[in-house]
């Protein structure tokens, strides 16, 4: 089957964006294909990050991956930093990767706006995204139109390095992309993709009463300042939400209602909350259960990276061949 790799960074609880964007396309996607899942921990200390909360965000993540489906014995789960080789082929992939290509990186002008002293990691982000693409000679990464930049450059590193190590022979696959339908979900303000920093998101494992309290303010359409006011759904968040989480029969009605000035905005939140509440209880219910197993989490995460370094030594031990490296000498057990 065609091999997918695909990384989260450690954020802690995943939310519905999260799951709506990414997860949720994981679970099915394990289903036919070859998956590699991992927690990218590295690429998360690229810019200024809590250090003393990124071991208990990187479980945290680790239980809301399983919860949502992520089956540890079809598709390997694990946490970058546990697999040495992937920040190797980095540095490795450096000799190929031209800086200016990294200086158009359209995430690295935003980003890089807001340090006074930018970090060599955030230039050498898209590098490192590529080194892990790379290192389990993908074919296809499932990402979002944001990440689509960064994906033509890893393509862009696989074949000048094929160019240069193998002769012309496509040994780095060049990965394409799969795009979710879900590609970008605004948070509740209406104004900014879902996002924790921001606030603006609910929770994988919030209970009911909290989803209720988070979606009774959402913004919604502008024009409606009574319940009286005729709306348009199409430029309601709520109502796209309803897409995701409402049966046809129930965004049907919403749009009529909304359009009708049939109801209140929230009377539309009240119908969205309960069925946001029951698609997500299965959901809430493994992750408490996962919860209860301390070192059950810790075990598929080792498991997960067992099974990664077995390809990723592999891949390196040829790179490292490719490359010109004198191989590593291995002693005798009886050698002094």
């Amino acid at each position: 089957m065609p091999r997918i790799f695909s990384g989260i960074q450690p954020s802690g609880e995943l939310h519905i964006g999260n799951w709506l964007g990414a997860v949720q396309n994981w679970v099915t996607l394990q289903l036919s294909y070859e998956c590699v899942f991992c927690i990218v921990d590295l690429h998360a200390i690229t810019g200024k990050y809590d250090h003393e909360t990124l071991a208990q965000r990187t479980r945290e993540m680790a239980v809301g991956l399983l919860a949502c489906g992520i089956d540890p014995d079809r598709s390997p789960l694990f946490v970058q930093s546990h697999v040495a080789e992937h920040a190797e082929l980095q540095w490795l992939l450096n000799a190929v990767t031209p800086i200016g290509d990294l200086e158009r990186m359209t995430q690295f002008k935003d980003k890089s706006q807001r340090f006074e002293s930018v970090p060599a990691g955030l230039l050498n982000y898209p590098v490192l995204m590529a080194a892990d693409i790379l290192l389990y000679r993908a074919d296809l990464v499932p990402v979002g139109d944001d990440q689509i930049q960064h994906l033509e450059l890893t393509r862009d590193i696989a074949r000048k390095w094929n160019a240069e190590f193998a002769a012309g022979e496509q040994y780095f696959p060049e990965p394409q992309p799969i795009l979710t339908e879900a590609k970008r979900i605004m948070g509740l303000d209406g104004e900014a993709k879902m996002s924790k920093s921001l606030g603006n998101t609910v929770g994988l494992l919030d209970g009911p009463e909290e989803i209720w309290q988070k979606l009774r303010p959402a913004k919604t359409d502008p024009a409606r300042v009574t319940r009286k006011d005729p709306g348009n759904p199409e430029i309601c968040n709520i109502y796209h939400l309803h897409r995701y989480f409402s049966p046809p029969e129930t965004v049907a009605k919403v749009a009529d209602h909304c359009r009708g000035a049939k109801w209140g905005c929230l009377d539309c939140k009240r119908e969205l909350a309960d069925n946001m509440i029951a698609a997500l209880a299965p959901i809430r219910e493994r992750a408490l259960d996962l919860h209860t197993e301390p070192g059950r989490v810790e075990e598929i995460l080792a498991e997960g990276a067992a099974t990664a370094r077995k390809i990723a030594s592999q891949t390196m031990l040829e790179v490292r061949g490719r490359m010109g490296f004198l191989p590593a000498a291995t002693l005798c057990p009886d050698s002094r």
